[in-house]
């Protein structure tokens, strides 16, 4: 966004937040905007991975417990693989009575009930990721997702992108200022937004596709983001 803008008076008050108290600046210059963005890309060093199992049986209770023993082999699995605990979670625990349609007397019918169970789970060392698909649909997994790819501690890259963000936008306001007769700028407001892109390369997978395979299943981390973009606010010098 770019916005310029002549002094309708010879004085414009400008409002800025504060922590405390609004700070009035008095300006005599036109005023420039600018949002600039910056992004710094960088290697992934977690991946996030998702593992799920499906039970039906024909009532709540059974169907229940024999997901409660499926899952807890799967999370068995991921722990014996060296995943701490903190970096388990479940996302999701669904329970849902099923119907089939008898088209002969056009109603439904009642068949039992299906359980779904999916834990997240983070990956410290993504060079693994593949042989862990593997292992969790061996182990019983039904159901993958991800892998996504992000990065910790992005604050490097954070900073990095700031830097070079700011670096652009008080060139520009210097630039607009110059084409417009003035020789100088005076920043009045800035603000700052941080995002950080996610490589997701989403996998669905059946143990029976996994038992085909003789190799591990190939995953490729490639380069995550974090886009810094700044809102600044200028007057116009002389």
């Amino acid at each position: 966004m770019i916005r310029y803008a002549l002094p309708l008076l010879a004085a414009t008050a400008i409002t800025l937040p504060a922590s405390a108290a609004e700070v009035q600046m008095q300006v005599q210059g036109p005023v420039v905007e600018l949002s600039v963005t910056e992004t710094v890309k960088a290697r992934p060093d977690i991946a996030t991975v998702s593992a799920g199992v499906s039970t039906q049986a024909r009532t709540a209770v059974e169907a229940m417990r024999l997901n409660a023993q499926q899952m807890d082999a799967i999370i068995k699995k991921i722990k014996a693989l060296g995943v701490g605990e903190d970096d388990i979670q479940t996302s999701g625990i669904n329970l849902n009575a099923q119907y089939d349609y008898d088209r002969t007397n056009q109603r439904q019918v009642f068949r039992g009930y299906q359980v779904s169970n999916r834990v997240s789970v983070i990956l410290r060392e993504i060079d693994e990721t593949g042989p862990v698909l593997d292992a969790l649909v061996a182990s019983g997994a039904t159901d993958l997702g991800g892998p996504s790819f992000s990065i910790d501690d992005d604050t490097a890259a954070r900073a990095q992108a700031r830097k070079a963000a700011w670096a652009k936008a008080n060139a520009q306001a210097i630039e607009y200022a110059q084409m417009a007769g003035y020789s100088g700028v005076r920043l009045l407001e800035v603000s700052e937004n941080v995002f950080t892109s996610r490589a997701q390369p989403m996998m669905r997978q059946t143990a029976v596709e996994a038992a085909m395979s003789d190799t591990s299943t190939p995953v490729q981390p490639g380069l995550v983001g974090t886009a810094v973009t700044i809102s600044v606010k200028y007057e116009m010098t002389r």
